[in-house]
């Protein structure tokens, strides 16, 4: 069993009215199946209103299934007794940093997660050093908060998740509200914790270009699983992503297009040396 699972997993939002009475019946997430293993680094994309940051509240048991099951490394989120276990194996970064961070200097917020799991204080601070350090922020360690940028803030949010030693990283948006720079900086991040620490991540997003370097992408769209396979699998077919009214990234779009105008060039190109060097292959020498 993997670290995530899933067997037809399916949650409904009931809409009520002022009585109480249903109103109506959405259903966010149709019948998912999964199964994510240890290690890998998972990007699932969607529109908003696909069922993704549904789907993500799920690996935390914030929220349970309606219908279906899922398994947190091994651990059916519907148990009670389990929901401690699953919260310190999964560990939820939000959108907005400034929802998680509640602590007066950097490093004492980062500490707060272990504090309450009742780690030993020197343990703690330990895991706070190597947490900041794996995030490129441990310099930052006496700064308030307040002093730092967004992308830096995000650094930190997931710097206290990770001091928790969780197995797995499930990043809801993260960087929805980040310029261009704060971006890359959570996105590098993150890319090195699952490198080097081989924590699981999950990343849910709706930006082409954070999704390249992934293991697998799953594409949502009405709740299911529209598309699923490599970024390069995804990414080969512009056309259906469109259809799903999500984007491609930049350097795809424009080897797409070239494609149209009778240019031989390959299917789901991800970066722009790709495109550069096929470009170059098909260049004939100055005469």
């Amino acid at each position: 069993m993997g670290i995530i699972e899933t067997d037809k997993l399916t949650f409904e939002y009931i809409r009520r009215d002022e009585d109480g009475n249903v109103e109506g019946i959405t259903r966010a997430v149709d019948e998912v199946d999964l199964d994510i293993s240890q290690g890998d680094f998972i990007a699932i994309l969607g529109h908003n209103g696909s069922g993704k940051s549904t789907l993500a509240k799920h690996m935390n048991a914030i929220l349970t299934p309606t219908e279906g099951v899922i398994w947190v490394d091994g651990r059916d989120t519907r148990e009670e007794e389990e929901v401690w276990e699953i919260r310190q194996t999964a560990g939820m970064v939000f959108q907005n940093p400034d929802n998680q961070i509640i602590g007066q200097v950097v490093e004492e917020d980062v500490g707060f997660g272990p504090e309450n799991m009742g780690v030993p204080t020197k343990e703690i601070w330990e895991r706070v050093k190597e947490s900041l350090k794996a995030v490129g922020m441990y310099e930052f360690r006496k700064y308030s908060p307040n002093k730092l940028s967004g992308g830096q803030k995000q650094r930190v949010s997931i710097a206290g998740v990770l001091a928790m030693h969780p197995k797995c990283i499930v990043l809801d948006e993260p960087t929805a509200m980040l310029d261009p720079n704060g971006r890359r900086e959570v996105i590098r991040a993150v890319r090195a914790l699952n490198d080097v620490e081989n924590v699981t991540v999950i990343l849910i997003t709706h930006y082409m270009e954070e999704i390249i370097h992934a293991d697998k992408v799953f594409v949502m769209d009405g709740g299911r699983i529209a598309m699923q396979g490599t970024p390069r699998e995804i990414f080969s077919d512009v056309e259906r992503i469109k259809e799903l009214r999500l984007d491609v990234p930049q350097v795809t779009l424009l080897a797409h297009e070239l494609q149209k105008r009778g240019i031989d060039m390959p299917d789901g190109i991800l970066s722009i040396e790709e495109l550069v060097n096929e470009i170059m292959k098909r260049s004939k020498p100055c005469q």
